[in-house]
């Protein structure tokens, strides 16, 4: 990106390209889309009237036109922006984001959804990088206490089943089973619907848990987080390829992140096997 200090107008074609992302992020803050859209709309009319006030200090652009609107989303209607609309259809996600302090819900959209690095994150709000940092993983672990699941682990190492167990209850999931082997997951699967999967790649019977998850998602759609010691393995640039995965050793702050962040970002109707395996990891800071 190229730092720009000039005044800019409403209509300035470098705006452009800009908005539909600053919509969507408007939207996501303010829990539905007519009040986000009314935070634009109020952004790009204060441009107009002050467009030093946007990009005078030399900021990035783009980085530029979050932070106004994050300032107009408060000179509007402090954190209650969402009542300028009708609610949207129930969600889930939205509704676990909207429960966030709005620090913590910022940081975790502008560095999960957005994209943003943790400098420009931290430029956007106002904070230092590392506050930027803790307010996204606290963020992270708020949503995953909201979105509590099922959790299948399928691991046949006994301590590190156990550590996973223990992560998963530590986020409020409930562990409905542990499976050593490709035979015992699929029981697994039978006596309940898991909405999570931790799958180890090689099993103690030698079986394939790649195999026993793929099997897993074709009777039960479900996001499925591969943890090996051999990630070179998987990662090889052909398909299909897992879209999320936890290199052994791990740490407990790492699955709590992913975990987390799987559960959010992958909606219950986009949930399934196709899906799962084959689509491009989702971008994660």
């Amino acid at each position: 990106m190229q730092s720009t200090s000039v005044s800019l107008g409403s209509d300035d074609g470098r705006l452009t390209c800009h908005l539909p992302h600053l919509r969507r992020f408007a939207r996501a803050m303010t829990g539905n889309q007519r009040s986000g859209d009314t935070a634009v709309m109020a952004t790009l009319n204060r441009i107009s009237r002050c467009p030093g006030e946007v990009c005078g200090d030399g900021m990035d652009l783009k980085l530029a036109l979050y932070r106004a609107l994050l300032t107009t989303c408060g000179s509007l209607a402090g954190d209650h922006i969402s009542t300028l609309g009708d609610p949207d259809p129930v969600d889930s996600r939205r509704d676990a984001l909207l429960r966030l302090a709005p620090r913590t819900r910022q940081a975790l959209l502008l560095s999960a959804i957005e994209g943003f690095t943790v400098e420009e994150g931290a430029a956007i709000i106002g904070v230092s990088p590392r506050e930027f940092s803790a307010f996204s993983a606290n963020g992270w672990l708020e949503i995953a206490s909201q979105m509590a699941t099922d959790v299948l682990i399928i691991e046949d190492e006994v301590f590190i089943a156990r550590d996973l167990a223990a992560i998963m209850t530590s986020l409020g999931h409930r562990v409905i089973a542990r499976a050593r082997t490709h035979t015992e997951a699929i029981a697994a699967l039978h006596r309940e619907k898991p909405g999570l999967v931790l799958a180890d790649v090689q099993l103690a019977d030698g079986s394939n848990g790649i195999e026993a998850a793929n099997e897993i998602m074709l009777s039960c759609p479900v996001p499925v987080i591969f943890i090996t010691a051999f990630p070179e393995r998987l990662l090889t640039g052909s398909r299909p390829e897992p879209a999320f995965l936890i290199a052994k050793p791990f740490s407990v702050d790492e699955v709590r992140a992913v975990v987390s962040q799987v559960l959010f970002l992958t909606p219950p109707a986009q949930r399934g096997h196709d899906d799962a395996l084959a689509r491009e990891p989702e971008p994660m800071h």
